[in-house]
């Protein structure tokens, strides 16, 4: 079950975490940064003030993404059925059992 839901959940973490370094960049800070590129753009197709509210309320939604999936796909590691440790234990006996020689048979008969 664990891994039906893995894979997809790992896509949108890594593309919640492309389109959040993208929107944090197109914002205008006070130095300008990248912002000042389409500042202008932006500022002509919402409004004066509406870039700002819609890249900050897009800059919230995607960090709530970006942080829910981190803490599932944690989660969902830490929360397999077994340890690494015990994966390395149970190897370890299986290949000591290996290299033991096999004991000789006992003889029932005695003299």
């Amino acid at each position: 079950m664990v891994e039906i839901i893995h894979t997809p959940l790992v896509v949108v973490h890594v593309l919640a975490c492309i389109f959040l370094m993208l929107v944090v960049l197109i914002q205008p800070g006070k130095s300008g940064g990248l912002g000042a590129f389409t500042g202008a753009g932006a500022q002509q197709v919402f409004g004066g003030r509406g870039a700002g509210n819609f890249l900050t309320r897009t800059t919230w939604a995607t960090a709530t993404i970006f942080f829910s999936t981190s803490i599932t796909l944690a989660y969902l590691s830490s929360s397999a059925d077994e340890s690494l440790q015990k994966r390395a234990h149970s190897a370890q006996q299986k290949t000591s059992k290996a290299k033991l020689p096999a004991p000789a048979p006992a003889s029932s008969a005695r003299k």
